[in-house]
């Protein structure tokens, strides 16, 4: 079974300093319909401004995955990090007991664009932690690369639960399969160009949930990002 979720049916606020969208309810945007999918809670695609950003601000208990498309992503937090998340770059943040940080476009001309998702970790309460890690853009060409997982499998980034996700770079025609265990899920993320996931089409923006499948099948119809969620 797959249910689409198209781009522009979800939740939606455009701040000046921020264009953002919501495939599930997140702050002011509230559809008891778009709760989450599984454990995957988050996911926002924000376009910020240059100069601008989130100022500091405090979360607990959840996986925090920042994904960047365009731009640079300044981040700082009361664990005393501070770095620049570029397009490649993947960085992790766990919550657990509480944290606050600010994340800003690094830029002073130039647009950020990227993704926010959240992930309920497996239990509440642990220590707070951050990654970092570059996925180089060939490591992605042409096939699905593990960018985050429960045991930091293949290099990914290390998240506090059963679950894994996956990024890949797909030229025109090109097609890469994942399969799914019994009772496994996946959400499916077009992030550029336009795929078809088992023979549905998704446009730039669009999300996909599959559920009772052997296999989730991508093929680009167009030069695309995408990125898959494999979750329990």
């Amino acid at each position: 079974m797959i249910t689409i979720r198209k781009s522009e049916d979800r939740g939606h606020a455009d701040h000046g300093w921020l264009d953002t969208y919501h495939s599930f309810s997140f702050a002011s945007y509230y559809d008891p319909r778009h709760m989450g999918f599984r454990n995957l809670r988050v996911i926002n695609e924000d376009r910020v401004e240059a100069g601008a950003g989130f100022p500091t601000h405090p979360h607990r208990d959840m996986e925090i995955i920042s994904y960047v498309l365009e731009g640079a992503l300044e981040h700082r937090d009361s664990m005393g990090n501070g770095s620049v998340i570029r397009p490649g770059e993947v960085q992790r943040m766990s919550a657990g007991t509480g944290i606050t940080h600010s994340e800003f476009n690094h830029s002073k001309d130039e647009g950020l664009h990227f993704f926010q998702i959240w992930i309920l970790p497996q239990r509440d309460g642990i220590t707070p932690s951050y990654e970092q890690k570059l996925f180089p853009e060939q490591e992605k060409k042409g096939r699905l690369r593990l960018i985050a997982s429960a045991d930091g499998a293949e290099g990914s980034v290390t998240i506090n639960q059963d679950a894994k996700m996956y990024a890949s770079l797909l030229d025109q025609g090109q097609e890469v399969v994942h399969h799914l265990a019994r009772g496994r899920h996946a959400w499916v993320q077009a992030a550029r160009g336009s795929i078809t996931v088992n023979g549905h089409l998704l446009e730039a923006g669009d999300g996909a949930a599959v559920s009772d499948e052997d296999l989730v099948r991508l093929t680009a119809r167009q030069p695309s990002e995408v990125l898959l969620f494999d979750l329990p």
